[in-house]
């Protein structure tokens, strides 16, 4: 299946937002603040970021399905963890503390990117924490890594390469994305933690892993995809035993930017050809 889309239009419904922090503890110990941002009610629905993602990124996604579930975003300060703290496994790990600690029901996980990858090992090692995944450009099997050769100082040039990589379309490329990434990797270690971050993901990879977690899996991906490219997704599509593809043209790394209209439309649809409502585990 797929589909193409258009720029999102001003008509979404207003959503209220709360927002909120929590402390997770680190593998190192060290107590690491999350952002958290939460809408809507019934079944819960966490999305986890990429590398050099917000919460807010999630937003346009959340606006369309909040009418239905618990939409809870969850951003972890990953460009400034340090140490052990500073690896897929304690991402993971701290991920795994927030659905505990959270949630009294299974969760479905949505990610994005190195986002996906962290869902996925959630579900490996706690499956019962998770009711079922959505994975859009996940790493975890096949990816090109944008940070190679990433200077200790990144300029802002270099920034404009390596994030306009991320998409297809690249007007959807925020000014404020990269002004706030460019002064997160100039502050002392935040580099060093953006390649550390994606050198542990590279070699974390799943693939032996893959044929073991039987959660019903959504998977969403750009055919324009130059990180996670297409054979990726069809790469997981054939070793997770109950995933579907669902492909959106002329779209890059990040369909819930590009393209969150088809985003959320493949959504409810995987929600309803499940079952999936607040009182339901299935």
């Amino acid at each position: 299946m797929s589909t193409a889309h258009a720029n999102p239009s001003g008509s979404t419904p207003k959503t209220e937002f709360s927002k909120s922090q929590v402390t997770l503890t680190g593998m190192s110990g060290k107590q690491i603040v999350a952002d958290v941002v939460e809408c809507g009610s019934g079944m819960p629905v966490v999305f986890l970021h990429g590398l050099v993602g917000l919460n807010e990124h999630w937003e346009h996604v959340v606006r369309s399905i909040s009418d239905r579930a618990r939409c809870v975003t969850l951003e972890l300060p990953l460009l400034s963890l340090r140490k052990s703290d500073c690896c897929i496994q304690a991402v993971s790990a701290m991920t795994m503390q927030f659905i505990d600690k959270h949630f009294d029901e299974p969760v479905v996980l949505v990610g994005n990117s190195f986002g996906g990858h962290v869902a996925l090992r959630v579900t490996h090692e706690r499956p019962e924490l998770v009711r079922s995944l959505i994975l859009a450009g996940s790493s975890g099997l096949i990816e090109r890594t944008v940070v190679k050769g990433a200077p200790v100082r990144p300029t802002r040039e270099w920034l404009v390469e390596k994030i306009g990589e991320l998409f297809y379309d690249k007007s959807f490329m925020s000014e404020a994305d990269v002004e706030r990434a460019h002064k997160l990797l100039n502050e002392r270690g935040g580099a060093r933690a953006m390649v550390k971050l994606s050198k542990s993901a590279r070699r974390d990879n799943m693939t032996d892993d893959l044929g073991e977690i039987e959660h019903p899996t959504l998977l969403i991906w750009g055919k324009e995809d130059v990180v996670t490219p297409p054979s990726a997704g069809q790469g997981f599509s054939e070793l997770m035993p109950n995933a579907e593809l669902f492909w959106i043209n002329d779209c890059g790394h990040a369909p819930m930017i590009e393209a969150p209209g088809p985003f959320a439309e493949a959504m409810h649809a995987f929600f309803d050809k499940h079952g999936f409502t607040s009182d339901s585990n299935s």
